[in-house]
């Protein structure tokens, strides 16, 4: 048979086929890398990928079909009451989905798995109604079941961390594979609405979900085993080494609870950057391709400084994460006053990529914060605790983005007020007080804590 003739079509593919193996290889390389592939963590962070993806999908699809449909039939008054009824009562339902998954010591691999079956189930339901109102009580499934979802995640992944990994870098890694996977799947599921309409787009969602669902069931056992892991309370600073009764939660030092603060008021800002820019976006821009385009800016620069700040976050190492935790607090409070007095749709976009970086520098930071302060039997509660409530900073960040008019210099004012009076809180509150000594910290002959234990500024890692 003679040999097929070369051409410069088949030339490309080859080459194309070539590339596309060796990015594969290398993706499966480093998603098992320093024994994550031994421990479990690569399970858990393909699950995630696909649990960020689905959600990216979602969001298109809501874009497209609940908000922006909504505001070009109707008045603004009516589009907030929508989200209003979407959002409320996730606020109402945070506070509970927290505690009680905290409780789920055991089984927490069907829960990560129910959760992904019934978005997938919601996303069926979303095609079938994606334009009349019962896509509102389907949406609202979704949102609950996704943060329901990431409460899961913070308290399972602690169970999986490989010897020589610390959970900043953990946490990182699952942070930036989700990220990237969740843009590639985002643009394919635009691009599939764009082509095929929001059904289709929506049924490729739901398949998205269900094999994440096939992926939570395969994760090892030992993720349903707990390993002494004891309740935490996060929200106060009362002293470590006070050891509360049995059943209840053991308090954490306060330089966690600074963290969180700080975490909770960048995570306020993302929420409201997310709702506030697709109002003002719809009420400023005239025809449908800018307003898009404009509002596709501000998507790109906030994904865009996710990954950075994610990325920079989980390799800085040797610098204290304390400090980190308060400089993104105050750069993101100083660019949001910049925008409130030189306000323009650049701006808005500069201020969603500052956010985004200082939103991933930050939780990487409290990331390192818990792992240092926080006892071992105590993490996996402290990271689901603290996840509920960025969760929860996010939706009021949200309905204040809601809340307030689409005028560019006003809604930035506002939130450049508040985030300041957040951030100042945050400086002048439990920081300033002497940290105590934790209890299950080691010590010297002299009863004082060994270097790089307890709450000193060492390096990132325990």
């Amino acid at each position: 048979m003679p040999p097929r003739k070369v051409t410069v079509t088949r030339v490309a593919a080859a080459r194309s086929r070539e590339l596309t193996g060796a990015a594969v290889r290398r993706v499966q390389t480093a998603s098992r890398a320093h024994g994550a592939g031994e421990s479990g963590l690569t399970q858990v962070l393909w699950v995630n990928a696909l649990h960020m993806a689905g959600d990216a999908m979602v969001a298109v699809s809501l874009a497209g079909t609940l908000f922006f449909a909504a505001a070009s039939d109707a008045q603004r008054s009516n589009v907030a009451l929508y989200l209003l009824v979407t959002m409320a009562p996730f606020a109402v339902v945070a506070p509970v989905i927290g505690p009680l998954l905290d409780r789920l010591q055991r089984g927490r691999r069907w829960a990560m798995a129910t959760s992904l079956l019934g978005r997938a189930v919601l996303a069926l339901v979303m095609a079938a109604h994606h334009d009349d109102l019962w896509l509102y009580p389907a949406a609202l499934g979704v949102l609950v079941l996704s943060k329901a979802h990431n409460v899961l995640r913070a308290a399972v992944i602690p169970r999986v961390l490989p010897a020589p990994m610390s959970l900043t870098s953990a946490n990182a890694r699952t942070s930036v594979f989700g990220l990237l996977t969740a843009a590639v799947f985002g643009a394919f599921g635009a691009g599939l609405a764009s082509l095929f309409g929001f059904p289709p787009e929506l049924w490729v969602t739901a398949v998205v979900f269900a094999a994440g669902a096939v992926l939570a069931l395969r994760l090892p056992r030992h993720v349903d085993v707990p390993t002494g892991e004891q309740p935490a309370d996060v929200f106060s600073t009362a002293p470590h080494q006070v050891v509360t009764g049995r059943g209840r939660r053991r308090p954490v030092g306060p330089r966690v609870v600074v963290a969180l603060r700080a975490n909770a008021a960048l995570r306020g800002l993302g929420g409201f950057l997310t709702i506030f820019s697709a109002f003002l976006v719809e009420a400023t821009v005239t025809g449908g391709w800018q307003a898009t385009a404009a509002l596709g800016a501000i998507a790109v620069a906030a994904g865009a400084g996710s990954v950075v700040g994610t990325a920079v976050g989980s390799r800085l190492h040797r610098v204290d994460p304390d400090r980190v935790v308060l400089w993104s607090a105050g750069s993101a409070a100083a660019v949001t006053v910049v925008a409130a007095v030189f306000y323009s749709l650049p701006m808005a976009a500069l201020v969603a990529g500052v956010a985004a970086i200082t939103n991933a520098l930050g939780k990487v930071s409290l990331d390192a914060i818990i792992q240092r302060e926080v006892a071992e039997e105590l993490r996996a509660s402290a990271f689901a605790r603290s996840e509920t409530l960025l969760q929860l900073a996010w939706v009021v960040g949200g309905a204040l983005g809601i809340a307030l008019p689409p005028t560019g210099w006003i809604g930035f004012t506002v939130a450049a007020a508040l985030l300041v009076l957040a951030v100042g809180l945050v400086l002048w509150g439990p920081r300033r007080r002497r940290d105590p000594v934790p209890v299950d910290a080691p010590t010297d002959p002299a009863g004082g804590p060994l270097p790089g234990t307890g709450s000193g500024p060492a390096g990132w890692s325990a």
